[in-house]
């Protein structure tokens, strides 16, 4: 199972929880420890995640961290936990001192929703007053799911990670700064792009008027760049639709078996539909034809009864299930041909509407 998935099963474990979720042990227990699961790691042995481990800090014996993972006996990362319903951007002093007597160049502040990633950038040992990477469970990207994977046992390489790190936090700082420069242009900003044109001195009342257009220009540019994009995506998806049903409609030569080529494939997918479909009909009624942009299985050899069609004719293979007995169909993509059984209940209710 890949890593997305694992994060999405557990987003939809905290929203299910997280009500019930009255304490910051119960927090570690149901969303932190999975978490750290999900990343390779063995929870349940002490030598490779250690609960409650002890970080002596100065004259403070007995402090604890709540969890210190470890690769090859060396401490790669530490995590300290709240409650849920606490900031992750809170309380990071705890975890600055404890940075701080660790051998550890990650740090990482949760609770249980939002992961804060630290390091030591700005100085050495010393852990930066800001996260270089955020990940949040309830609003998952695949950008940052991507970074995630760095962390996890398999896949952790600390210069590759510290390597990628610097250029992480930057940019989140440019992008925080661009976002605050659109939203309110600074004084800066205005006389930067106004300058490049405008020659007259500039005094207060016209600052006032261009920060208002400013704000227009950036706004209205990065809406309309949004928009072409948009429509782009929505050009080249019809195209793609107009060159399906383009395909459709060619006309067969029946007498010309060559156009069509029945694969082993398409003969087994029939055969699992057949099978689950056999639970409610005999067997003899349920047909298969195979056309030049799918293979369709049939209730009684009517093309007005189709129970689903098998797309196989590309690098990615799709089943198309139907909903009320309709033409237009659903299509998924499969991984491999045993996940056609998922669509059991859905091939049975098709059945029943005809």
């Amino acid at each position: 199972m890949d890593l997305k998935l694992k994060l999405e099963q557990l987003h939809q474990k905290v929203v299910g929880l997280k009500d019930q979720i009255n304490t910051e042990e119960a927090t570690k227990n149901a969303f932190v420890m999975p978490f750290i699961q999900i990343l390779g790691y063995d929870i349940f042995n002490p030598t490779e995640v250690i609960p409650e481990h002890i970080c002596d800090i100065g004259t403070k014996k007995g402090e604890k961290v709540d969890y210190v993972i470890r690769k090859n006996d060396d401490p790669i990362l530490i995590i300290e936990c709240k409650h849920w319903k606490e900031s992750a951007d809170a309380h990071n002093s705890q975890l600055h001192r404890y940075y701080h007597v660790s051998k550890s160049r990650f740090g990482i502040l949760t609770n249980g929703i939002v992961y804060n990633f630290y390091t030591d950038l700005e100085k050495p040992n010393i852990m930066d007053e800001k996260p270089f990477f955020t990940i949040n469970i309830e609003d998952l990207k695949d950008s940052s799911i991507k970074i995630l994977e760095s962390f996890t046992k398999n896949d952790y390489n600390l210069e590759s990670i510290l390597d990628s790190a610097e250029a992480l936090k930057y940019i989140k700082a440019i992008r925080k700064e661009f976002e605050k420069e659109i939203e309110t242009p600074s004084d800066e900003m205005v006389k930067l792009l106004v300058g490049r044109f405008f020659e007259k001195p500039m005094t207060a009342s016209r600052m006032v008027s261009f920060k208002e257009y400013t704000k227009k220009a950036l706004t209205l540019s990065i809406n309309e760049s949004i928009s072409f994009r948009l429509k782009s995506a929505l050009s080249i998806n019809e195209q793609i639709e107009k060159q399906e049903e383009t395909i459709k409609t060619l006309p067969v030569d029946e007498n010309n078996d060559s156009k069509i080529v029945t694969t082993e494939e398409e003969l087994e997918a029939f055969q699992i539909a057949k099978a689950i479909l056999r639970e409610k009909v005999p067997s003899d009624r349920i047909a298969y034809r195979d056309t030049l942009s799918y293979f369709g299985v049939l209730l009684d050899d009517n093309n007005r009864k189709p129970l689903c069609r098998f797309h196989f004719n590309t690098a990615n293979k799709y089943i198309e299930t139907f909903h009320n007995g309709k033409d237009a169909g659903e299509k998924v993509l499969l991984n491999n041909l045993d996940e056609i059984y998922n669509f059991r209940d859905q091939l049975l209710k098709t059945l029943e509407n005809y």
